[in-house]
C-alpha cells in the first residue's frame, strides 16, 4: 500500500482511495476472500463506516451533497475533495515546475512527466503508460472497440478526445493559432509543425533535387514530383492514383454513392470534406479570412478565388 498524505493507492490496479478503510473495502475485489456482508444490521465488520458507504455504492445511493452546486457523491471523502474545487484550493505543488493540484494523487501522476516513469503496462503489446486510465483507452486498439461516434458522419473513435478533435472538422473550429501569421489549426501538433515554416531550419532534404523542407510531410509530397508512380487504376475509366484511398473516393463518381449525409437538410456528398464545408453554411461558420480585406469564407477554394480580386490574377483566358 502506498500512502500519500490523504490518499491510499491500490498496488494492484492503481486506483486511489480516500483512506485506509476505503482501500480495505476496495482490496476485496482483488482477493479470493468472501465479500463484505452488506446486510442491514451487520455488526461484525471492523470497518463499519466504510461498509456503510460501500453499501451505498451498491445501492446507487449518493447521500453526500455539495451545498454550492448540488452535485451528489456516494462517499464523504469524494465530497471533501470536490469542495476544494469551489474553494480554489490547490495545496499540492510540483517541486519541478510549480504546477499546483487539488489532490495529491494528481500531483503524483503529474510528477511522472518529469521522471519519465510509466508504471502501467499493456499485457498485450507491453506499451507503458503514466496513468491506469490510459491503459483502458489503449486496450480498445486491441479489441477494436470504438464507443465514441460522430453524430454527423457516424465515424467512430476509441477515445473521446479523438472524437472532440474530429468534430472540429465539421464545425470549422481552429483553436490553435500561430502568433506570427495568425494561421489557425485544428490540433496543437499541426501548429507545432507549422511553426517550422517561420524558422530557417529545413532538415528534410530531397535526395534528387536537394530542395529542403521544414517537415517530413512536405518532403513526401514533393517526392511525388520525381516519382510518377500511380499504381491504383480505375477499371472503368483507367484514371490512375498514387494512393488506394484516392481511388476509393473516385469510384463513388461511377457508383454515385454519397455516404456523407447532412443531419440538418439530408443533402448527401461523395467526400467528407464537402460535407464539412456544407455544414459550416448551416452554422454560419467562415473560418478562412482574407488577409487584405478581412472578408471571410467557408472553404479554401472560395478564399483563393477571392484573392484574385486583390492580385489581379486571371488564370482563365477567353477563347
Amino acid at each position: 500500500m502506498n500512502i500519500h498524505t490523504d490518499v491510499c493507492q491500490c498496488t494492484e490496479c492503481g486506483q486511489c482511495c480516500h483512506n485506509s478503510d476505503d482501500l480495505a473495502v476496495h482490496m476485496r475485489s482483488h482477493s479470493a476472500d468472501e465479500p463484505i456482508d452488506c446486510a442491514p444490521g451487520d455488526e461484525q465488520s471492523t470497518v463499519s463506516f466504510a461498509v456503510a458507504e460501500h453499501c451505498g455504492i451498491l445501492g446507487g445511493q449518493k447521500p453526500y451533497k455539495c451545498h454550492l452546486c448540488d452535485k451528489e457523491f456516494s462517499q464523504s471523502g469524494y465530497l471533501d475533495r470536490h469542495k476544494k474545487i469551489h474553494k480554489g484550493e490547490k495545496p499540492h505543488e510540483c517541486p519541478e515546475c510549480h504546477k499546483a493540484f487539488t489532490q495529491s494523487h494528481n500531483l503524483q501522476t503529474h510528477i511522472r512527466v518529469h521522471t519519465g516513469e510509466k508504471p502501467f503496462k499493456c499485457s498485450v503489446c507491453q506499451k507503458a503508460f503514466r496513468q491506469w486510465g490510459h491503459i483502458n483507452s489503449h486496450m480498445r486498439v486491441h479489441t477494436g472497440q470504438k464507443p465514441f461516434k460522430c453524430n454527423i458522419c457516424e465515424k467512430a473513435f476509441c477515445e473521446s478526445g479523438q472524437l472532440n478533435r474530429h468534430k472540429r472538422l465539421h464545425m470549422g473550429d481552429r483553436p490553435y493559432k500561430c502568433h506570427v501569421c495568425n494561421k489557425a489549426f485544428i490540433q496543437s501538433c499541426y501548429l507545432q509543425r507549422h511553426m517550422a515554416v517561420h524558422t530557417t531550419d529545413k532538415p528534410f532534404v530531397c535526395c534528387v533535387s536537394d530542395k529542403a523542407f521544414s517537415c517530413s510531410e512536405s518532403l513526401n509530397r514533393h517526392m511525388k514530383v520525381h516519382v510518377d508512380d500511380k499504381p491504383f487504376k480505375c477499371h472503368i475509366c483507367d484514371k490512375a492514383f498514387s494512393q488506394r484511398g484516392q481511388l476509393n473516393v473516385h469510384m463513388r463518381v461511377h457508383t454515385r454513392e454519397k455516404p456523407y449525409k447532412c443531419d440538418v437538410c439530408d443533402k448527401a456528398f461523395i467526400q467528407l470534406r464537402n460535407l464539412q464545408i456544407h455544414i459550416r453554411g448551416h452554422f454560419g461558420r467562415k473560418p478562412l479570412k482574407c488577409s487584405v480585406c478581412d472578408r471571410a469564407f467557408s472553404c479554401s477554394e472560395h478564399l483563393s478565388r477571392h484573392m484574385r480580386v486583390h492580385t489581379g490574377d486571371k488564370p482563365y483566358k477567353k477563347l
